[in-house]
């Protein structure tokens, strides 16, 4: 399905000549599957593709999304823990000692690691760096959509590109990550 995502602002890293510049007036993108097939202004994106299209209205800036240079530490030294387990642990990752005291087995780590992801995800994260040792931790990173990217490298929305991208609210709240197209998370 075609979805036209109307935001205030698109901001891209432009690292191609194929890239629409930050100082242009493009105002929306067009997604059909997992890729981009067009950015530019609202008004221009409607008359092409409005016929057909969904459209999704957000109020913020348009962003190939955060990249998380320390997903490793992030995953696989700490433990996030279940909802359920906050009058023991608390809400915030464990790490440390009291990491070591909680006897990991690998089915913890996946859990854990799938509840740090949403976590990612709901702050904008479209890309994490490993290399992730643990198999469920690896698993759970595979699962999630996440792109693995070795290093931080410029990430360019572009049209025929992926649809990897956040939009931020005026005060740097995520409102929505997309990934591959696909809405993975969206403030309530």
């Amino acid at each position: 399905m075609l979805t036209i995502h109307r935001v205030r602002a698109v901001r891209l890293v432009v690292d191609r000549p194929d890239c629409v510049r930050p100082d242009d007036e493009g105002h929306a993108i067009a997604v059909s599957g997992d890729r981009i097939v067009a950015i530019g202004p609202y008004e221009v994106l409607f008359a092409e593709y409005g016929e057909w299209a969904r459209i999704r209205v957000w109020d913020g800036v348009l962003t190939p999304g955060r990249h998380e240079p320390d997903g490793a530490a992030l995953l696989e030294g700490a433990y996030h823990p279940d909802p359920r387990e906050a009058d023991e642990l608390g809400s915030e990752p464990v790490t440390g000692p009291a990491l070591a005291a909680l006897g990991m087995t690998d089915a913890r780590w996946g859990a854990g690691a799938r509840r740090g992801l949403q976590r990612l995800l709901a702050g904008g994260t479209t890309a994490i760096t490993g290399p992730f040792t643990r198999p469920a931790v690896r698993t759970a990173v595979r699962r999630s959509g996440l792109r693995e990217i070795p290093e931080r490298v410029p990430r360019a929305l572009a049209t025929g590109g992926a649809a990897d991208f956040a939009v931020f609210a005026a005060d740097g709240s995520c409102l929505v990550t997309a990934l591959a197209g696909r809405l993975v998370h969206r403030r309530r």
